[in-house]
């Protein structure tokens, strides 16, 4: 932000955390600041609250990668769940719209991200090497690719896909039902579901 901003310092600072959340560009991280201050700082307080624990709470799930308080998360330690079959997604978020449709019962890994290359992000920084251990636990026996159907998660889904395959391992990719360059997160659970069902091999 400009430097000779007549602005206090905490709301610059409050301004410049805001703008890096996803899609939020200045004028609305004002906004966003403004509203927090004046009308509900009840609500400011409780964000600040809430955030400062899940960072100090939150760490990732010694197997899936996902958020968890606890060393191993509730869905990989649930008996019930389908240990042979391993979902990859991108995101928290991806797993919970799966998860939504109550259609899949096996295990997740969350990678938090997707190859990048101009993004600086590659299969070192997403730790592909850690994804590969996981799916090669001699339980898995098929992953399904639901990276997103984007540029980067199609590059992510061949990448991972080549890398499984090499090790014998039965991949499959989430069906056409959810729409070229769309994020699964944003598609209803109906189309995620069937996406799933018709799951193809890579």
């Amino acid at each position: 932000m400009d430097s000779g901003s007549s602005e206090p310092q905490p709301l610059v600072a409050l301004v410049d955390a805001l703008r890096r959340l996803p899609g939020v560009g200045v004028r609305t991280a004002r906004r966003m600041a403004y509203h927090l201050l004046q009308h509900d700082r009840a609500a400011a307080e409780n964000l600040g609250v809430a955030l400062t624990h899940a960072v100090s709470r939150l760490r990732h799930c010694e197997r899936c990668n996902g958020f968890t308080e606890v060393p191993v998360c509730a869905t990989c330690a649930h008996p019930s769940r389908d240990a042979s079959l391993l979902c990859i997604v991108e995101t928290p978020a991806d797993q919970n719209s799966i998860e939504a449709t109550h259609g899949y019962q096996g295990l997740y890994y969350v990678l938090m991200g997707r190859l990048a290359p101009l993004e600086g992000m590659g299969p070192d920084e997403i730790d592909f090497g850690r994804v590969l251990s996981r799916a090669s636990d001699g339980v898995v026996q098929e992953v399904i690719l639901a990276t997103n159907f984007t540029a980067e998660g199609e590059t992510t889904a061949h990448y991972l896909s080549e890398a499984l395959r090499s090790r014998g391992l039965k991949v499959t990719r989430l069906a056409r039902g959810v729409p070229a360059g769309s994020e699964i997160e944003y598609v209803d659970a109906g189309t995620v579901a069937w996406a799933l069902m018709e799951r193809r091999p890579t």
